[in-house]
């Protein structure tokens, strides 16, 4: 099971087909840009007045940038959290300032203080369920840190019939989880439908520890998890798991 939606599903599905998987794509997490509010456009005319911008996906990119003026140049210096994040901002022709070497919030923060200085303005774009640990710590650091929901995070609803008819004929082997969202919405269908016995055959896998803290939460026996939080690792955690258990 590959949970994420189309835009983001195929490098993921083309990994799975060329290590010998057969992927299947149930998109248990989707995107919509928020309405543009004034607060954004304010935020957007007054970039110059930040020292940093933190950008924590590649979806957190693009949707910033769709709310963009063409030409209109970023800036702050620029931390992103991520291989992919940084791979989508350099598309875009920016330069990133800082990526650190742990794709996780508190691996980001602990090699980014450093950088910080009293005082100094942070912008932080997000959708509406990211948690706000990045930006209580800098302000415990003595920063100003304004942030902005830029993107809603959602279910589609076309997943739900899909996934519980895969789940009751017991048709999927391999569970992958990509953030804390995904397994939200994926334990609501199985809670919803009395499925949780349909789950003891597969193999789950999360992308991170913070996925596999709220997996473990939620009930979830978690069998294998990257120590490089990528999706190419993730699925070689899964390989590795299959190798020793089977």
């Amino acid at each position: 099971m590959i949970p994420r939606g189309k835009a983001h599903a195929k490098s993921f599905s083309d990994m799975v087909k060329r290590n010998g998987g057969i992927p299947v794509e149930i998109p248990l997490i989707a995107f919509q840009p928020v309405a543009a509010s004034n607060k954004l456009h304010n935020t957007l005319a007054n970039l110059h007045t930040y020292d940093w911008i933190i950008f924590t996906s590649n979806v957190t990119v693009e949707t910033f940038y769709s709310f963009m003026k063409k030409g209109q140049a970023l800036l702050p210096k620029k931390a992103v959290i991520g291989e992919k994040t940084k791979e989508t901002l350099e598309d875009m022709g920016e330069k990133v300032d800082f990526v650190p070497a742990e794709y996780v919030a508190e691996g980001f923060i602990d090699k980014f203080l450093p950088f910080v200085n009293h005082g100094e303005r942070i912008l932080i774009p997000k959708g509406n369920l990211a948690r706000d640990y990045i930006s209580t710590s800098l302000k415990e650091k003595g920063a100003i840190v304004d942030e902005i929901i830029i993107y809603e995070t959602f279910l589609p609803e076309e997943s739900r019939t899909k996934l519980v008819k895969m789940l009751t004929e017991e048709s999927l082997d391999i569970l992958t989880f990509t953030s804390p969202s995904t397994i939200d919405h994926f334990m609501k269908i199985v809670e919803e439908h009395n499925l949780g016995g349909k789950l003891d055959h597969c193999i789950v896998a999360c992308i991170g520890p913070v996925s596999k803290r709220m997996a473990e939460q939620r009930g979830l026996k978690v069998h294998a998890m990257p120590e490089k939080y990528t999706v190419e690792e993730m699925l070689k955690s899964v390989a590795n798991f299959m190798n020793i258990g089977g």
